[in-house]
């Protein structure tokens, strides 16, 4: 049941197109799942052979995006399991796109959680450069920080921070910023029920004044000539072109810029000071695409000087038995420095900034927990590892991949470390010791 102020507030907004919306509302949602690039020796394999069983048709705006039956639960597949794809909301893929990251690039996901757009953005770098995500709740940090583990990302930097103490420490830093505001939420009334009923005019001025500090915040990082894109998932014109016309009196030095989206409608400045600039913002609306509300604004700042330098984190040798593993499993790690966070060893970008008094969840890819003079490799390792010199391959419709993910033995030839994969994608790790592969998969994520 949708509000009934909304309601009335959509009808003065929309006139006649209001009837269309509001039957769109009504009508079963979209379903997506966005592949990922960091699996890409096998992504075009993969979904070829997945085009019928989970009827994926192309989300057009989004490359790398499908729609798909919710009947095939490609969430219970062990391809999930694998990192192989990202379920996500077919709208909700508009502004990574919009943000369009490079590699190599320093890039703020400021509002990460739960990690659909971070993903997405690590992808698009295709693990070059530095990407930090952000998320000022703790266990949305958490499910945040798993989700960027789960994609085999290995150029991450996660956060469990407020945005204006991430300000203070990284002015001028980021080449590109995603500020995926918390909202009111409008356009995810048809996916959640909850967010109807937690809707009132109250919560929407609420989140407009949150939202202009976070944007704030977001302007402070953003080096000159920088690219910053603000997205809700909501319709209220006073957290879109609202927020976007107040940013823009507060900070002058920054301008809509105008990006060739056609499969969205234009942003409607009448609905705000009449700025013609929010013309070139995005509206993605149910009644006009398969998926649900958006908005989204492209923001340039003005100049074009490199991001700021800070202090890094000092360089550091590879533990003794890290080093060992890493030889035993025959595998050549990326460019980074190691970082150890108590008996957990990381490796972290190059120039990742110096971490001393930030909430760190995650500062690059995890390698390995050393135990007395031994190391233990990660879950994460496993994640962004493609081959070993000891594999144990399985079928995703073998019964013992399903045995594996129960956290099962299995038999095995293998002797010591043993990297589990499915259709040759990594899922986990094994250790074989006379004929038996005993499992190391994580008990968090052991499906019964």
């Amino acid at each position: 049941m949708l509000p009934e102020l909304f309601c009335e507030k959509m009808r003065a907004l929309l006139g006649t197109e209001y009837p269309a919306f509001l039957r769109a509302l009504d009508r079963p949602r979209a379903f997506g799942l966005r592949w990922n690039p960091l699996k890409s020796p096998l992504q075009r394999e993969l979904v070829n052979s997945q085009l019928s069983a989970f009827n994926l048709t192309p989300v057009s705006w989004c490359p790398t995006g499908y729609y798909y039956d919710p009947d095939a639960r490609p969430g219970l597949h062990p391809w999930h399991a694998a990192g192989a794809y990202y379920l996500q909301e077919p709208s909700a893929m508009a502004p990574a796109e919009l943000l369009a990251p490079q590699p190599g690039e320093r890039v703020l996901d400021l509002c990460a959680a739960p990690g659909g757009k971070t993903t997405q953005l690590a992808g698009k770098m295709a693990g070059r450069g530095l990407l930090v995500c952000n998320e000022i709740h703790p266990k949305r940090a958490t499910v945040l920080s798993s989700n960027v583990e789960r994609m085999g990302i290995a150029n991450a930097l996660v956060l469990n921070e407020h945005p204006a103490r991430l300000a203070e420490r990284f002015p001028g830093y980021f080449d590109r910023i995603l500020v995926d505001a918390p909202c009111s939420g409008e356009g995810m009334f048809r996916k959640h029920d909850a967010a109807g009923e937690d809707w009132s005019p109250e919560t929407v001025a609420m989140c407009a004044r949150r939202q202009a500090e976070i944007l704030d915040s977001a302007a402070g990082m953003l080096r000159p000539g920088g690219r910053l894109v603000y997205s809700t998932c909501t319709f209220s014109p006073e957290e879109n072109e609202g927020s976007v016309a107040a940013f823009l009196g507060r900070h002058p030095d920054f301008a809509v810029e105008t990006v060739c989206a056609p499969c969205f409608a234009p942003g409607r400045p009448e609905w705000s000071d009449g700025n013609p600039a929010l013309a070139d913002t995005f509206r993605l609306w149910p009644n006009l695409l398969r998926g649900e509300g958006h908005f989204a604004a492209v923001l340039r700042r003005g100049g074009d000087e490199p991001g700021a330098e800070l202090s890094t984190e000092p360089e550091a040798a590879l533990p003794k038995p890290v080093a060992e593993l890493v030889n035993e499993l025959g595998i050549e790690l990326p460019a980074g420095k190691p970082v150890r966070f108590g008996e957990r060893v990381f490796l972290a970008p190059k120039d990742l900034p110096v971490l001393r008094g930030l909430k760190v969840l995650r500062p690059g890819l995890e390698l390995a927990e050393l135990r007395r003079d031994l190391a233990v490799p990660a879950h994460a390792l496993a994640l962004w590892m493609r081959g070993a010199a000891s594999c144990h391959d399985l079928q995703s419709d073998d019964p013992a991949c399903a045995a594996y993910l129960r956290g099962e033995t299995l038999p095995t030839a293998a002797r010591g470390w043993t990297l589990v994969r499915v259709d040759g994608l990594s899922l986990g790790w094994g250790k074989g010791s006379v004929g038996v592969l005993k499992n190391h998969y994580p008990k968090g994520l052991r499906i019964f």
